[in-house]
């Protein structure tokens, strides 16, 4: 049921949902049959997200995007080969134009235009759930205004470029413009690169923000360390002209915060600029590293990871697939991916879910289709996302305190260095995670940093599946709690504790 409410305050630890919008609408008017715009997505649509728990929702895609662009993606042979793989009966009609391939911070007519955006924005509000949009700071469309009225913003090259390097190199309006890029990979071939170091381009950089700031409640920044001094100056050398004193965005921010004090500021970020970009101002960043030491079954390094000072954590967001990513179920085995989504959704920080994770989509879509393949709901997967996400709405996770927990081993049994494990304390509630990352079975002691244990008795309840334990809280405090996982496993247990003193256990030992 609609709840006629207001936007909430931004919670500490955000639950955003990332919809792919062209797509969406797509499916959406496929299902209904009516010509759905963000003006009239259905009540049911957004109740069904509001009742599932998102704090924010990610329209990803929603700018004008460029004809040019699609004329240039067009003539790719490598990206039709992935179009089509993405979606079997494709269509050149069904390429829209990248999503991040942006002519205008207008919103795309297609999907409704701004009046379309703004009673999306509106009819979110009154459910309670914020809204976030996309900023491209790095890279434009080859037909954006400025490629003919302000060239000097972007970076330029020659006739000779032009002919050495024409995947890099792109003559538009009479001019050699160097196509969009990051250091370690070729060039985008549908965008133009910005001059990050460019005085005129900053201060315009600033009114388009401003613009979005007024349409929404923040923006996911793409990509948002190679705008970094010495990113670019690295990338781009002498074509940059004279790196500035500061940095890009510590004016950019304070001044659209000036005018929009709640507005939040998200970073796609990599290559462990996380603290330099959290200092300049943004609220959120990507936390890759998590993902990769996930997919990677790092225990140690995930460990190390967490180990870091909790403020810093609050400040990451985690996910297991966004649209830059396979999807979950590609990237990970059934069982892997159920102990990667515990592991995300119970961590401190914010928490991204992408369109299409929660039925089990195994098809990535490129952001440049407007359409995607019609896939069956995976049931079991879906529930078990259903019933995550109704636990993590308990305040112990909202409002609660973290630790990270030790796994310790024994002698003849190294085993406990595949584990990883937290906790979480609100008043009497407590919650104990245990993931188990490999595909192997592990043992460990867990040492809990509660320091009233003793004395008492404990009841450890599975909470997504069945299984009580009880135990001495004077072994608990002492030894640790014995776990024993399968691969891929995880406990996700609720600790309570017992008024009845009297109970005696025996004694657990390792191995047992």
């Amino acid at each position: 049921m609609r709840s006629e409410g207001r936007v909430k305050p931004w919670p500490k630890a955000p639950l955003i949902y990332e919809i792919n919008t062209w797509p969406w609408l797509a499916e959406l008017r496929r299902r209904t049959g009516d010509p759905v715009t963000l003006a009239t997505v259905p009540d049911a649509e957004w109740d069904r997200l509001g009742e599932l728990g998102f704090d924010v929702i990610w329209l990803m895609g929603v700018w004008e995007r460029s004809r040019a662009g699609v004329a240039i993606a067009n003539r790719n042979p490598a990206l039709r080969a992935e179009l089509c793989e993405a979606l079997p009966d494709y269509e050149p009609g069904d390429n829209v134009g990248s999503a991040y391939c942006i002519r205008r911070y207008r919103v795309d007519r297609h999907l409704g235009g701004p009046e379309g955006l703004a009673m999306a924005r509106a009819a979110l509000a009154r459910r309670g759930l914020r809204l976030i949009l996309d900023f491209v700071p790095n890279h434009i469309a080859p037909d954006h205004r400025w490629v003919k009225e302000c060239p000097e913003y972007l970076i330029q090259g020659d006739a000779v470029d032009r002919r050495r390097e024409p995947e890099a190199f792109l003559r538009r309006r009479g001019r050699v413009f160097a196509r969009g890029r990051d250091p370690f990979f070729p060039a985008w071939s549908d965008v133009l690169q910005l001059n990050a170091f460019h005085a005129g381009l900053r201060a315009a950089a600033r009114e388009a923000l401003e613009e979005v700031a007024r349409q929404c409640d923040g923006v996911r920044c793409d990509m948002a360390m190679l705008v970094l001094n010495d990113v670019f100056e690295q990338t781009w050398g002498k074509r940059a002209g004279k790196r500035p004193a500061g940095e890009y965005w510590e004016a950019l921010i304070p001044a659209v915060r000036a005018r929009h004090p709640e507005f939040r500021f998200i970073a796609e970020a990599y290559w462990d600029r996380e603290r330099e970009l959290l200092r300049l101002g943004f609220d959120f960043c990507y936390d890759k590293r998590l993902y990769d030491n996930l997919v990677r079954l790092e225990a140690a390094e995930l460990r190390e990871h967490l180990a870091a000072e909790v403020a810093y954590q609050e400040q990451l967001i985690r996910f297991i697939e966004n649209h830059d990513e396979p999807r979950a179920l590609r990237a990970f085995a059934p069982a892997h991916a159920r102990a990667a989504a515990v592991a995300v959704l119970t961590l401190p920080g914010a928490r991204l879910l992408h369109e299409g994770q929660l039925e089990g989509r195994r098809h990535r879509l490129p952001v440049c289709l407007g359409r995607r393949p019609v896939e069956a709901a995976d049931a079991d997967w879906s529930d078990f996302h259903a019933r995550v996400l109704a636990e993590i709405r308990a305040e112990v996770f909202r409002a609660g305190e973290w630790r990270l927990c030790e796994p310790m081993g024994w002698p003849d049994n190294a085993s406990h260095r595949n584990l990883v494990a937290w906790c979480w304390t609100h008043g009497d509630d407590r919650c104990l995670i245990v993931v188990n990352l490999s595909a192997e079975r592990t043992q460990a002691r867990v040492r809990l940093p509660w320091r009233d244990l003793g004395g008492w008795n404990w009841r450890l309840r599975e909470v997504l599946s069945a299984g009580t334990y009880e135990r001495v809280g004077d072994e608990l405090s002492g030894r640790g709690l014995h776990v024993e996982l399968e691969g891929f496993n995880y406990h996700w247990f609720q600790v309570e504790r017992l008024d009845d003193r009297t109970l005696r256990l025996p004694r657990s030992k390792p191995g047992a």
